[in-house]
């Protein structure tokens, strides 16, 4: 059935999402400071709305898709933000990459105001945003949920209620730490092998069909081989959320020895002007410590 929605931030992830809602029927309502993207949306047959106010004002589900937790804070609780606009009863639907702490706590401030609140991140990159088969893991009560889930099925094919409030942006956590820790294993292997002089691209064939396969490694090796580091998910994303899962598990009192340092990685890697990579640009740390560069055959250096 089709509903009234609201999205807010229509960046790589958002846009895309944004555009599959509207195919599926929904009246759409877009707020974006890219006025580009905006426009994007409006020849979809979306409204765009001047305000996050005026958005929650005219709907009764409200995405948001933004960078970070204080993008999120002033969008839902700034002077012209969602709550000042929300009818009692509509749902706010944070698919942002934020922390535990600021999610829970926006999620009592939106129901002091009747308002439901999901945290609802999600994992696939750009790819899987725009052919709408997202993971998305969620984190809110289980009534509002099924009042939005319909909804979110139309950007994902896999969509699961962890838990409460909070549930979902710590799955998120726990899913960066695997996928960039996946990257950075393959990227030394790679770096090996490169080093090594072996056939990339032939290495690959023979191990992705073995324990070592994985999705991470059929999305990203080929990539690397063609050297295309245009973004899906941004090192400064990921980097932004590995920062936030080292400050929640220090909270909690959980060391998390390999994070810490794929942290410093992409420090390493901001300094060198490689943030708008995408984070199968980790490659370059190790390549760089290595003196060597991974290619596929086709696209070896003349």
């Amino acid at each position: 059935m089709a509903k009234k929605v609201g999205f807010i931030g229509l960046g790589i992830m958002g846009k895309p999402m944004a555009l599959n809602l509207r195919k599926k029927g929904h009246e759409l309502t877009v707020n974006d400071l890219n006025q580009e993207a905006v426009q994007i949306l409006i020849d979809s047959g979306a409204a765009a709305a001047s305000s996050p106010r005026e958005v929650a004002e005219n709907c009764e589900i409200i995405i948001t898709m933004l960078p970070a937790s204080q993008h999120v804070q002033a969008v839902v609780l700034g002077e012209h933000g969602i709550l000042s606009g929300a009818k009692e009863g509509s749902i706010i639907v944070d698919m942002s990459s934020i922390t535990p702490a600021v999610s829970i706590a926006l999620a009592e401030e939106a129901a002091k105001k009747g308002v439901g609140f999901l945290d609802a991140p999600v994992s696939g990159g750009e790819p899987k945003a725009i052919d709408g088969t997202l993971a998305i893991m969620v984190g809110g009560k289980e009534s509002v949920f099924e009042q939005a889930k319909s909804v979110l099925f139309d950007m994902g094919t896999a969509v699961t209620l962890v838990g409460d409030s909070g549930c979902g942006v710590t799955a998120k956590l726990a899913n960066q730490i695997i996928v960039n820790l996946n990257i950075a294993a393959m990227s030394e292997a790679l770096v090996l092998a490169a080093k090594a002089g072996i056939d990339i691209e032939k290495m690959y064939q023979a191990i992705r069909g073995g324990l070592a396969g994985s999705a991470v490694l059929d999305a990203k090796v080929p990539l690397i081989l063609e050297r295309n580091f245009a973004p899906g998910g941004t090192i400064a994303i990921n980097m932004k959320d590995i920062t936030n899962v080292m400050e929640t598990a220090h909270e909690i009192g959980v060391p998390l020895p390999l994070s810490s340092h794929l942290l410093e990685m992409f420090h390493a890697l901001k300094v060198v002007g490689k943030l708008m990579d995408d984070h199968g640009g980790i490659v370059q740390y190790y390549e760089k410590l290595a003196n060597v560069e991974v290619r596929g055959l086709d696209h070896a250096k003349q």
